[in-house]
């Protein structure tokens, strides 16, 4: 079975109290804004970077690698969840609920 290669990835988790996406940033704080986040190119410093990200259940919840990509803004989504998480909470009337 051959491994596919690592690809670049930000961790990512949401807030604990407010819900809100974040991102770990390299230096261990958590952003609201994936621009910020520590984009990791290597799968070893990926799995110890979880590890640490994971044990701050007081903070966050449901921690986990989302692939990224590097743009001259900082990191970028590159899966629609995680473009559709960046842009924030959908807790507001917009498209058929607004006819509701």
């Amino acid at each position: 079975m051959t491994r596919r290669p690592f690809t670049p990835k930000v961790i990512t988790a949401n807030a604990l109290l407010e819900g809100d996406a974040v991102w770990l940033t390299e230096d261990d704080r958590w952003t609201r804004d994936i621009r910020e986040a520590e984009l990791i190119d290597d799968e070893a410093v990926a799995d110890d970077r979880l590890i640490f990200a994971s044990a701050q259940v007081g903070i966050v919840v449901g921690v986990y690698l989302a692939e990224a990509k590097e743009t001259p803004d900082g990191p970028a989504p590159t899966h629609f969840r995680e473009e559709f998480r960046a842009r924030g909470p959908s807790n507001y009337l917009h498209g058929k609920q607004v006819e509701v």
